[in-house]
């Protein structure tokens, strides 16, 4: 990934890049990492591998191949990969050949299965990448009946999506729908702010205006909501025994684009025979951020800077001493140190 360092995505953190179902056993598909092109498979054994995507002989994209007897094999020559990356045979080559293919490998990436969805570690330098170093692939923490993921691409900088997870202000504006939180009832807000591994939390609070969607718990819940990098908002609901989880993650894609994920996780059966219902109001929810955001791309992209102001902007300002102090760690070596302190801020919204 290339550019000025506070502004692109990071390098050495991990990214989620699907559902965990989109990969049957003897499966692959190619994914983006920035400009970088990974081919993500699953061997019959149902282990997961990432290797990038292009064959070392012609360029070839391997995932436009297939996996025979365990091998990911090239369509234009034939090569074949071991899910290590290693070169395990090229056809062509005649008996009297002394070509030694054994120094012939593909860059490996770590790749690792978490609550239903498929996370790759990425580095400019996969070979010499910390993944245990990068801050954790996001979990959820109780027992879970029903998963709901949509994933959009945005026209958006990885930057311009991650601060959308921690912009208060732009909440009754863009999503000002019948079925969240209608812009009438805007009123100031008062949050109590943490810092936490990688990022910081919104400690857990009554939601006092309560959405549709938290209404379906059947009571007032308890919100807690937590962001960390590289772009991981967590919302953890709870409301007595009933849990509910809105993960939303960026992960950044080639040409500038972003994938917008977000994924929904509970424990109340009943829940589930909501789907056909919830599943287009999540798209909605996720195409008014996409469809804003690919608007205020626009603009950035004739006149970058950003006038961040008051303390709805807070978070923002956060997001950015987070990346520098995640970067400076990288180049020095030392261990990352959390810059903020814990907070009250208070907004309109």
């Amino acid at each position: 990934m290339t550019g000025d360092p506070i502004r692109r995505a990071l390098d050495d953190v991990w990214y989620c890049v699907g559902e965990s179902r989109s990969l049957r056993p003897g499966g692959m598909r190619s994914v983006s990492l920035g400009e970088e092109a990974v081919v993500v498979g699953r061997e019959e054994s149902g282990a997961l591998f990432a290797l990038r995507d292009r064959c070392p002989h012609r360029g070839m994209a391997l995932s436009a191949g297939r996996i025979v007897d365990g091998n990911l094999v090239c369509p234009f020559h034939g090569w074949q990969f071991r899910p290590d990356g290693a070169c395990a045979a090229i056809p062509a080559l005649a008996r009297r050949d002394d070509a030694n293919f054994a120094s012939v490998r593909l860059a490996r990436f770590a790749v690792a299965e978490k609550s239903g969805l498929i996370w790759v570690h990425a580095s400019a330098n996969p070979a010499g990448a910390n993944p245990d170093a990068a801050p954790p692939i996001p979990e959820v923490d109780f027992a879970y009946c029903g998963q709901l993921v949509e994933i959009l691409e945005v026209e958006a900088s990885f930057d311009l999506v991650a601060l959308s997870f921690v912009d208060p202000a732009h909440v009754a504006y863009v999503h000002d729908s019948w079925w969240w939180r209608p812009s009438k009832t805007m009123k100031e807000k008062v949050k109590h702010f943490a810092p936490s591994p990688f990022g910081f939390t919104m400690t857990s609070h009554t939601a006092k205006t309560a959405s549709l969607a938290y209404r379906l718990l059947g009571s007032i819940p308890e919100v807690e909501i937590e962001f960390r990098l590289p772009g991981v908002r967590l919302e953890r609901i709870t409301a007595g025994e009933k849990r509910l989880a809105n993960y939303t993650f960026a992960s950044p894609l080639a040409n500038g684009r972003t994938a917008l994920i977000n994924a929904m996780y509970w424990n109340i059966p009943g829940l589930n025979l909501l789907k056909p219902v919830a599943r287009p109001l999540m798209r909605q929810f996720l195409g008014q951020d996409r469809d804003v955001l690919q608007i205020a791309q626009r603009g950035l992209d004739r006149k970058p800077a950003m006038v961040l102001m008051g303390e709805s902007d807070v978070q923002s300002q956060w997001y950015f001493s987070l990346k520098r102090e995640f970067l400076r760690s990288r180049e020095t070596g030392a261990a990352f140190v959390n810059p903020l302190e814990p907070r009250e801020l208070r907004w309109r919204s």
